[in-house]
């Protein structure tokens, strides 16, 4: 989709260079999916579950950016493996359940928002 776009080249001109400032300070490929993950899952609870649509989605999207980071740093740095993979698409599921899982406990919780659906199973 980006590519038909064009919009790809574009954001790699932004990317590439904050990557590339991420690896100088030491952080690795890995460590930045740890934290997209953590920030994605953390504003999903926090925003999504008191009814906070508009401003958990804006924290989201920007923890989303971390998910293009951290395949641009591994390819720079040389460090692609088939492990680093795995551990992207697999904490790319647990934000994706994050963010559906805030959802679920508003609406679950009742009109207020405060409710945990866990109590009401």
């Amino acid at each position: 989709m980006l590519n038909q776009t064009g919009a790809r080249g574009a954001i790699a001109g932004v990317v590439e260079p904050i990557a590339k400032g991420l690896l100088k300070i030491g952080l690795t490929p890995d460590a930045i999916t740890w934290i997209g993950t953590i920030g994605v899952s953390t504003a999903a609870f926090v925003f999504y579950t008191r009814g906070s649509f508009l401003i958990g989605t804006l924290v989201i999207i920007a923890f989303i950016f971390s998910d293009m980071l951290d395949g641009t740093m591994a390819r720079q740095s040389g460090r692609s493996s088939k492990w680093g993979a795995f551990l992207d698409s697999t904490l790319d599921r647990v934000g994706d359940a994050a963010v559906f899982g805030g959802l679920v406990l508003y609406y679950a919780g009742g009109t207020t928002g405060r409710d945990l659906s866990l109590i009401h199973i």
